[in-house]
């Protein structure tokens, strides 16, 4: 018994499904054969006549009809089409992630994104000259002065 009113239910949504779809369906334009029937016999302009009768098909089709137009707030399309921020969803991303590159990697990743053009070079640590050391301390200097002239040069001065 239970099952034939479920059954003699869904029968009558089904009904009511029926009804509502009859209501909305579009006005559609006439087949071509329709259409041929319509055309008049003579030879000349037969293919426009017929395109003319059965009107633009599809996305070509005009829009100029105020009929089913909404009125749409300037306000509404704006925030339609602003692009939304994902800065936040990202940073979280981001921060979740828990591998780390080396610092070589990121070094040959900024050495490579960074441009050709000398504006866009950073500029480089400038390297220090060293002072040029000698393999002789001062004091080997000195004693070789005595043993060449006899005496120290700087003494004289």
């Amino acid at each position: 018994m239970s099952a034939s009113l479920i059954r003699r239910g869904l029968e009558l949504l089904n009904d009511d499904f029926k009804d509502s779809s009859k209501g909305k369906k579009k006005k559609q334009t006439p087949s071509s054969a329709k259409v041929m029937d319509l055309v008049s016999t003579k030879r000349q302009g037969v293919t426009r006549q017929k395109k003319r009768l059965q009107g633009r098909q599809g996305p070509g089709r005009s829009k100029a009809t105020v009929k089913d137009k909404k009125i749409k707030s300037a306000v509404e399309e704006f925030r339609k089409k602003k692009e939304k921020s994902h800065l936040s969803t990202n940073l979280k991303y981001f921060m979740e992630t828990t591998c780390k590159a080396t610092d070589s990697d990121t070094m040959k990743i900024i050495n490579h994104n960074s441009g050709r053009q000398s504006r866009h070079q950073r500029e480089r640590p400038v390297k220090k000259a060293k002072e040029p050391q000698s393999l002789f301390t001062e004091e080997e200097f000195q004693q070789f002065q005595k043993e060449y002239f006899g005496r120290t040069v700087e003494e004289n001065k």
